[in-house]
């Protein structure tokens, strides 16, 4: 593989998550399977408490918005009439996350509630966020270069935080100068990447963002940004013409600094 020299203008690294700094396998068989298997528990144990009415409340206008969509699972409303109504409200939730999750849906909705579950499952020692050898390392030496260094996820920014603050490298929330989720636009929009990048403060070329997903990579190209897809184990392959295409790496160690070139 082809070392990748940095641009001398590109002063901020964006790094998605899933199969750029953490394998997939971390995603497909630990985080969501948390999620598919102890929500139903979840809700019970914290039914009374008002972050999770409210996540419950933005499932159900999620899905409302989502009356036209095939399989969807509406939420009803509670009239307060006992446990066995609560019961069938919480079934419902559960239907509907599943249905969401089995569609591999982002939505906010869904996305918040994830994040909460996450966070106690994190705190209470569950799980831990994993992360690809070169990456911690690599991005201590981006930031003694003087590097800023920003995560843009489909996850929420609560979520992205539990994986980096309860991580088997410890508590790494320091490496990282900001977090990016949808809120601020969809990861295969080009004005997503315009936003992050108004956001931080400079121009979209001085930013280079580090993807597996060549369609984030396309959005993030067409609003001028430098891009670089990378390849890890268990990723989705690429075309010929992908390939071509695109600068590749396959550890964040090929990445090589303007000071350092």
């Amino acid at each position: 593989m082809v070392a990748f020299a940095v641009p001398a203008e590109v002063a901020v690294i964006l790094l998605d998550i899933e199969g750029t700094t953490t394998p997939i396998t971390y995603v497909k068989d630990t985080l969501f399977p948390y999620i598919r298997d102890n929500v139903k528990e979840y809700l019970r144990m914290h039914w009374e408490e008002e972050e999770c009415q409210q996540d419950i409340s933005l499932l159900r206008k999620q899905a409302e918005e989502d009356s036209n969509v095939d399989g969807v699972v509406p939420i009803p409303l509670e009239t307060g009439s006992g446990e066995d109504e609560v019961e069938q409200v919480i079934q419902a939730v559960v239907d509907n996350v599943h249905w969401q999750m089995s569609l591999d849906r982002k939505t906010t909705a869904l996305k918040q509630l994830q994040g909460h579950m996450w966070r106690a499952a994190y705190a209470t020692g569950h799980m831990k966020g994993e992360f690809f050898q070169d990456v911690v390392p690599a991005i201590r030496k981006w930031r003694e270069a003087g590097m800023k260094v920003y995560i843009y996820s489909s996850g929420s920014v609560e979520a992205q935080k539990l994986l980096f603050g309860y991580s088997t490298e410890g508590d790494i929330l320091e490496l990282f100068d900001g977090h990016f989720d949808t809120k601020i636009g969809h990861k295969v929009e080009s004005e997503s990447y315009r936003r992050i990048a108004s956001s931080i403060g400079c121009s979209t070329n001085n930013v280079l963002f580090l993807t597996d997903v060549t369609r984030e990579a396309n959005a993030a190209e067409e609003a001028d940004m430098h891009v670089a897809v990378v390849l890890r184990p268990g990723n989705a392959g690429l075309t010929d013409d992908e390939k071509s295409y695109y600068s590749l790496i396959t550890s964040f160690n090929e990445l090589f600094l303007p000071s350092s070139t």
